[in-house]
């Protein structure tokens, strides 16, 4: 397993401060699968390449691997790992080369910010979807690639083309962005990570794609493919992806709350939403409440005001709203007893959360339709199986509502953040699949005055969980 990098910047040999290996010395270290091994075929101030070879043990990975998933008895020992590009030389790059993966140069720092010229052969990487895939990855970052295909035997060239191929790529770039990009891409095409891929998969897939992997136009492709192809963990690594598009979400935020349309603020729309959920939730008899993507606490002062609700959890992904929501609700100023019941976090409605388990209703009023695709996705998962309130009750625009207002342009959404507006027919289908897929029963009514032709101008789904699952606590 090979991989080479050259450089013809004046002097070229500056390859080795930011590699961090001199060129005059071979060095070798050891890995949990062999060894690797770096020294330079040529280093002139004209031209420099620096080798990376990697000797893996097939016998000690082996060991490590148990040798229980093998179809047949000499897998293990038999295989193409040692010689494909895979995850291995993943892990290679990033501990033998980490200090330049992390943009780190002590003795030319200068050098960690300059673009230089670059190339780097790959001699045997895998594509078991062709050499499209290939460009599909690398032309988008601006390489030039120079493909050449392996057969599967050069002695019986009637057997055909491996799936192997040989490929240089050439670009003025930073030497980091370079590895970066290896480091990602390559157990990507190889599609077999040789580790256990788990949660901390996602935090190494953002990190080392931060600066490229948002633009790119196979991003869901590369994140299933990094991820093993595990749901929960694309879902994760995309809405996280995709909601760090907005390089200032707490300002857009707060800009497009206050660009509701004069349309909707002269019929009170907001008000009766909140009034709405509020009744809503009164008549269900929950006292542990959640109100996800709370904004300013317009919600939380109506919950606070009601002592049937016992305990109030806020959480928005803005800092600033929830500050604003602790001045509204004049949180310092609370009696000791009152301040207790409530409780504001700062989070994300797309992951995780431990301390949202064990509530028995969750209000998400007019949020859903700043999801895109993959965050509502990631939502859902959170949300219905994950949180599992008893009761969730959520809000969203009537679309076809929007016809009633001439001062909504034709195919315009009501607020530049929306990703979508729905009609009562596609939020019908949508919440029912939710339902059903959750183990939760729904139903639907209208909020504001209601048109026979076009429903009301707001929409709530009432989901009830079928089932308790006692053992949940917060």
């Amino acid at each position: 397993m090979l991989l080479t990098i050259s450089t013809t910047y004046d002097p070229a040999t500056d390859l080795g401060y930011l590699l961090h290996k001199h060129p005059d010395k071979v060095q070798t270290f050891s890995l949990s699968f062999g060894r690797a091994h770096v020294f330079y075929p040529e280093a002139t101030a004209v031209s420099c390449t620096a080798a990376l070879m990697l000797d893996i043990d097939p016998i000690k990975l082996s060991r490590q691997q148990g040798g229980d998933q093998a179809s047949f008895a000499l897998q293990p020992y038999v295989n193409n790992r040692p010689y494909v590009a895979s995850s291995f030389l993943s892990v290679a790059i990033a501990q033998v080369y980490g200090t330049a993966l992390n943009g780190r140069c002590k003795d030319r720092p200068e050098l960690v910010d300059t673009p230089i010229p670059l190339q780097a052969k790959i001699a045997t990487l895998p594509s078991h979807d062709g050499e499209s895939l290939l460009h599909r990855l690398f032309t988008p970052l601006g390489y030039t690639l120079h493909v050449i295909h392996q057969p599967l035997d050069a002695q019986f060239p009637e057997w055909g083309d491996s799936h192997i191929y040989t490929v240089t790529l050439t670009h003025t770039i930073r030497l980091r962005e370079l590895l970066t990009h290896l480091y990602v891409l390559i157990p990507v095409l190889d599609d077999e990570k040789h580790y256990w891929v788990g949660a901390d998969e996602v935090d190494k897939l953002l990190q080392k794609g931060e600066s490229w992997l948002t633009d790119h136009p196979e991003r869901e492709e590369i994140a299933h493919r990094f991820l093993r192809r595990q749901r929960r963990l694309t879902r994760a690594a995309l809405a996280q992806l995709t909601e760090e598009d907005d390089p200032d979400p707490e300002a857009t935020g707060k800009q497009h709350d206050q660009e509701e349309t004069n349309a909707e603020s002269s019929l009170g729309l907001h008000q009766q939403r909140l009034q709405a959920v509020l009744d809503m939730l009164k008549a269900s008899g929950a006292a542990r409440v959640l109100d996800l993507g709370c904004g300013e606490g317009r919600l939380l002062r109506m919950l606070l005001q009601e002592s049937q609700f016992k305990a109030i959890v806020g959480m928005d992904v803005s800092y600033r709203s929830l500050e604003l929501a602790a001045e509204r609700l004049k949180l310092e100023r609370l009696p000791e007893r009152q301040r207790e019941r409530i409780t504001l976090l700062h989070g994300s409605l797309l992951y995780r959360d431990q301390r949202l388990v064990g509530y028995d209703a969750a209000a998400v009023v007019e949020v859903i339709e700043h999801l895109d695709a993959p965050r509502l996705a990631a939502f859902v998962q959170n949300v219905f199986a994950f949180t599992q309130p008893q009761i969730v009750l959520i809000t969203t625009p009537n679309q076809e509502y929007n016809v009633m207002w001439p001062s909504l342009p034709a195919q315009k959404f009501r607020h530049r953040d929306h990703r979508f507006e729905w009609t009562r027919a596609e939020f019908q289908t949508w919440a029912t699949k939710v339902a059903d897929t959750h183990g939760y029963t729904v139903r639907f009514t209208p909020i504001g005055p209601e048109d026979e032709t076009v429903g009301a101008p707001s929409q709530m789904a009432i989901f009830t969980r079928e089932h308790i699952d006692e053992n949940r606590t917060p």
